[in-house]
């Protein structure tokens, strides 16, 4: 009788609002795990509650792990924590491969890629999509950028997470393609949210567009998934903050001036989620950027 295939040691680090659910369905997966987050107090917590070992520092994860997921806010985060005290990047084995899940910068990523490439470690890009509801159940969208070997390596790790994998490149491009869906979906909320605006004022009402906009080539991500749930609700807790929307939008426009793009829509989209962050105050969700369309509209949707 063969012998199953070990299975790699796998460090997480980042146990945030999508990372807590990611670590989970990775353990049950069977990996041995380790996990880290910027709060010590977290780190035990969600250790002892998906059956994990806690580490005190990158480095201490490090030396533990052959393969490290990293799902933190930012790229200049990413490499703090790999290149700065107790960094991860000098505990890592020759061999060892990163994989950032952060919705990070594409130049950013590709830098940090050539700096672990001299010691010999290689780093895939892999962002998600999906948010928190999905990565409870483990069927996040993931996009892929790297090497093909290196991805086909982690392939099992990464399908514990995700139901669909798209490989779009090499190292940097998956956080390029990550940028642009979001690009795409803050846009698809915008004049969503207008059109509800427009038919409230009317007198249609909101919940009704939502079910015709659904039934019809209105339909977008926002009118299925984000409308009802948590704008008509006024619940406005999608898990997914609308400062990080605007980090991702600022990313998306980075993109389009290296490649030299015109952007007039896009430039236009990045301005209103901005303003909005600017005029809500830090801590948001963003889909409370439907508040702030109505504030500058004077009206509610509403179903009165």
């Amino acid at each position: 009788m063969s012998q199953e295939k070990k299975l790699p040691s796998v460090g997480f680090i980042g146990l945030g609002a999508m990372g807590v659910p990611m670590a989970k369905r990775v353990a049950e997966a069977g990996y041995p795990l380790t996990v880290l987050d910027a709060d010590a107090g977290r780190t035990e917590k969600v250790a002892a509650d998906i059956s994990a070992s806690a580490a005190s520092s990158a480095a201490e994860l490090g030396k533990n792990c052959q393969i490290v997921v990293t799902m933190l806010p930012t790229s200049d985060i990413v490499s703090e924590v790999l290149f700065g005290e107790n960094g991860l990047a000098d505990s890592l084995a020759p061999g060892s491969i990163v994989i950032d899940m952060t919705s990070g910068s594409p130049t950013k990523t590709q830098a940090i890629a050539s700096a672990l490439a001299r010691s010999s470690i290689a780093l895939c890009d892999a962002p998600v999509s999906g948010g928190v509801p999905r990565a409870k159940t483990g069927e996040l969208a993931i996009m892929l950028g790297g090497d093909a070997d290196t991805i086909e390596t982690i392939r099992p790790l990464v399908s514990s997470m995700g139901t669909s994998l798209t490989v779009v490149g090499g190292v940097g491009s998956a956080h390029a393609m990550k940028a642009l869906n979001n690009l795409v979906s803050a846009g698809g909320f915008l004049i969503g949210m207008e059109a509800l605006l427009i038919g409230s004022r009317f007198g249609l009402s909101p919940e009704t567009m939502v079910e015709v906009l659904n039934a019809s080539t209105g339909m977008n991500n926002s009118t299925q998934k984000k409308f009802k749930q948590f704008v008509l609700s006024r619940k406005f807790d999608a898990g997914f903050g609308l400062d990080l929307m605007v980090k991702d939008l600022g990313i998306a426009l980075e993109v389009a001036s290296q490649t030299d793009t015109t952007t007039p829509f896009s430039s236009l989209c990045f301005e209103i989620w901005s303003a909005a962050r600017k005029t809500l105050g830090p801590g948001q969700d963003h889909t409370a950027v439907a508040r702030f369309q109505e504030l500058i509209a004077g009206s509610e949707v509403n179903n009165d």
